[in-house]
């Protein structure tokens, strides 16, 4: 990209580190080329040591992929960039808490240093995934954006002036935890009404099973063969598309509960694009067209019409492309213009 202090063949490893999965890949500073992108288990029942040490493993054979693949040498890769979930210190590179790895005060950033020799970054994995539908994906051309992942919980990402947002403390971006309904349903930040308490997976999945109590049986019926404790947002998604009228009712709610929360960030933010990313994405139109048009009821005119709404077009690898696009940014390589 232009302005990049970094060669345009030098390469990047990007990783995207969540709670199931990590997802790692390799790019080129200047973002036109992406190689040996794959995902493996976190397996983080085994401890911060361990995952870390998969990590390690999981750059360096990354490495040798690119090498065999495009004939570069070791020393055109000049660093990691790295997502992972949160609250992050990212002046130190730590890891304050992860809830779904199991991590307490975890100085990842130092060892993935220490192990590899190559300079490592640290950002959030939500902001990763906004930055990289930014770089190179559905936010593309624009310099303000606004990122919302979804997932088992929602997360989400703010870029200003082609800068990732983050707030005096590093929580800027914590768009699950915007209150919809002051007096509503726990959410598991210990909070009330969070837009994560509706809209995220396990939420649309525990809606569904609420509205199906006392119904006639339907599609999402038959997906699960009955035993409702095996409906997932999924499920919803795809009974919805077969006219399920549960699922339909379900969907639309939950894109009334997005549009609500997204109309508040327009008022405040005014972007030119929100991406959604993350399960909720196959919903498709059925989602978007209700979810733009409670946008449209909430939020001012002249923020709606300056913006659009839409899936994100990375897919799976939006966070380890914004992985690499956060170390280019952190270490001043990446030029937002």
């Amino acid at each position: 990209m232009p302005g990049s202090h970094f060669p345009p063949d030098a390469w990047i490893v990007g990783v995207d580190l969540g709670g199931t999965n990590i997802a790692i890949g390799a790019l080129q500073a200047d973002g036109s080329r992406e190689v040996a992108f794959h995902s493996e288990p976190t397996l983080a029942v085994e401890g911060p040591e361990a995952v870390t040490e998969r990590i390690v493993k999981a750059v360096e054979r990354t490495i040798t992929r690119v090498q065999q693949e495009t004939g570069a040498t070791r020393a055109q890769f000049v660093g990691v960039g790295i997502g992972a979930p949160g609250p992050l210190d990212r002046a130190r590179g730590v890891v304050i808490t992860a809830p779904n790895l199991g991590w307490t005060d975890w100085p990842l950033r130092e060892k993935v240093h220490a192990a590899t020799g190559l300079h490592a970054t640290l950002d959030n994995d939500a902001n990763c995934a906004t930055l990289g539908e930014w770089w190179l994906g559905a936010a593309r051309g624009t310099r303000n954006a606004i990122g919302i992942t979804i997932g088992t919980g929602i997360g989400g990402g703010i870029v200003i002036d082609g800068q990732l947002y983050h707030g005096a403390s590093d929580v800027a971006g914590e768009i699950g935890h915007v209150t919809i309904d002051s007096t509503g349903r726990r959410c598991k930040c210990g909070n009330y009404g969070c837009l994560e308490a509706y809209a995220s997976g396990p939420a649309i999945a525990e809606r569904a099973r609420e509205a199906m109590w006392g119904e006639e049986p339907g599609v999402l019926w038959r997906l699960v063969e009955g035993d409702v404790s095996r409906i997932t947002a999924q499920m919803v998604y795809a009974a919805s598309k077969q006219g399920d009228p549960i699922a339909i009712d379900v969907v639309r709610e939950t894109a009334r509960y997005l549009g609500a929360g997204i109309g508040a960030l327009l008022n405040v933010l005014n972007p030119e694009v929100v991406v959604l990313a993350g399960g909720v994405v196959n919903a498709g139109e059925s989602l978007f067209q209700p979810l733009r048009a409670e946008v449209k009821r909430r939020a001012f005119r002249p923020a709606v019409e300056a913006c659009r709404i839409m899936p994100g077009a990375l897919g799976g690898s939006a966070g380890v492309v914004g992985a690499v696009a956060a170390f280019l940014q952190q270490t001043r390589g990446l030029d937002p213009a």
